[in-house]
């Protein structure tokens, strides 16, 4: 469940217009270029450590919030990044060498280290899974523009939680850098989310 679908696609369509600008204007510069998006922040990875944001500096992150229990929309948008992520390294090791993908949970009550650990090991090998308290989980959404909200089940253990669905190429000094393309369909006109994230990172990660 998705609650902010169509802010994710006005991104797009902005990010569209930037880059059609800087076409005429010179060389293009990323669609969230100065957006006041990131921050740094202290979660807990898949093996129980404690991770900061900032260290990761020096490399180019593919951030995404979800949870593992979502029932559409999580697991296929990993499956996607994570795809057209294998696909950039088969032909661009060196540069995919930069790229640390991080899955940040909205749902630390069910998303545990251990939890997490199956769930990001499914999807690429060197993925790094975090949670935290509740409100280090919120104070991390926050800095990164996600929005989250508990949709109550049949029962207390059993619910949904809407979320923005909007994952993140954010640059080597912690920089957002652009929207991935993770849930486009395969049409005619193009070969799908994976081919189009791997295109997308083509653009922005030297």
């Amino acid at each position: 469940m998705s609650g902010l679908a169509m802010n994710k696609t006005s991104l797009f369509a902005a990010s569209a217009l930037l880059l059609l600008s800087a076409c005429d204007s010179g060389p293009a510069q990323p669609p969230l270029a100065g957006a006041t998006i990131g921050g740094d922040f202290l979660l807990t990875d898949q093996d129980g450590q404690k991770r900061s944001f900032k260290e990761f500096d020096g490399s180019y992150r593919i951030v995404y919030f979800g949870y593992t229990y979502c029932p559409d929309i999580c697991t296929p948008d990993m499956q996607n990044l994570m795809a057209g992520l294998k696909s950039f390294e088969k032909k661009y090791p060196d540069l995919a060498a930069k790229i640390q993908p991080i899955f940040i949970t909205i749902d630390p009550a069910r998303d545990t280290s251990a939890v997490l650990k199956q769930f990001v090991s499914a999807f690429h090998p060197r993925a790094i899974g975090l949670t935290g308290t509740d409100s280090e989980i919120a104070e991390a959404a926050k800095k990164f523009a996600i929005y989250f909200s508990k949709v109550d089940g049949s029962s207390p253990e059993n619910y949904l939680i809407s979320h923005s669905q909007t994952p993140y190429l954010m640059g080597p000094k912690g920089e957002p850098l652009a929207i991935m393309p993770a849930d486009v369909p395969n049409t005619a006109a193009n070969e799908g989310a994976p081919a189009l994230v791997e295109a997308e990172l083509a653009k922005w990660v030297r």
